[in-house]
């Protein structure tokens, strides 16, 4: 484990763990995107992953440990920075720099509760699910996650916001660690750098509307 021994390889370990996240992101919203095709996408998309049966409890337990470790290094890092400059500036001049990197470990640690609140809410249903709709079969017999979800977005309001609120400090963290991963592998150099900044912008721009559209979209349009 000498790479936890050294903040470089630390950064390399957070990068890593950061695009594991990614990819588990795009792929969960792809997935949360069968709401679109009415009960019957959405539905049969969750009985897909749940017959994955114990595969997908490895797979959880992975992210999970991905997620533990990227929010443990990224504390660790932002710390680490701080105390190597334990003396304020008696003039702080201000580096060229983004909104979203200044707040980099806000945001992280404001999707750390999005998430906790969002397995309890739509996996645990232990929170902010209205009576009933946690135990709801559709007509095929399949768990109905399409009322639940719907039902959910509508009569509890507080799931808007917190939902909103999680995407787009989804949005501020992955617009600049989508660069900042690939920077820190070395795959970028000066010339590059503004594509990737403009790439990296716009993948958490389209993945942040994408995830607010479903409650945007159980409130205006959805019926359950």
């Amino acid at each position: 484990m000498s790479m936890l021994k050294s903040s470089v390889g630390r950064k390399v370990i957070m990068a890593v763990t950061g695009l594991i996240l990614i990819l588990f992101i795009t792929g969960h919203v792809l997935g949360n995107m069968s709401l679109y095709a009415g009960p019957d996408g959405i539905n049969a998309y969750a009985v897909h992953l749940r017959d994955l049966g114990p595969l997908l409890w490895v797979v959880r337990l992975v992210m999970l440990v991905v997620f533990v470790a990227h929010i443990w290094l990224g504390i660790s890092l932002t710390l680490e920075n701080r105390s190597a400059r334990p003396v304020s500036y008696t003039q702080k001049v201000n580096q060229k720099t983004s909104f979203a990197a200044e707040t980099m470990i806000v945001s992280g640690l404001v999707i750390l509760v999005f998430v906790v609140y969002h397995l309890l809410n739509f996996t645990l249903h232990a929170v902010g699910v209205p009576a009933g709709t946690g135990e709801l079969m559709d007509a095929a017999g399949r768990f109905d996650v399409y009322t639940m979800v719907v039902t959910s977005f509508k009569q509890v309001k507080l799931n808007v916001l917190l939902y909103v609120v999680g995407m787009v400090a989804l949005f501020l963290h992955v617009s600049h660690g989508f660069q900042s991963w690939i920077q820190t592998l070395g795959w970028n150099n000066t010339r590059t750098l503004p594509a990737f900044t403009k790439v990296s912008k716009l993948y958490a721009f389209v993945v942040a509307l994408a995830y607010i559209s479903i409650p945007i979209l159980a409130l205006a349009i959805l019926k359950a």
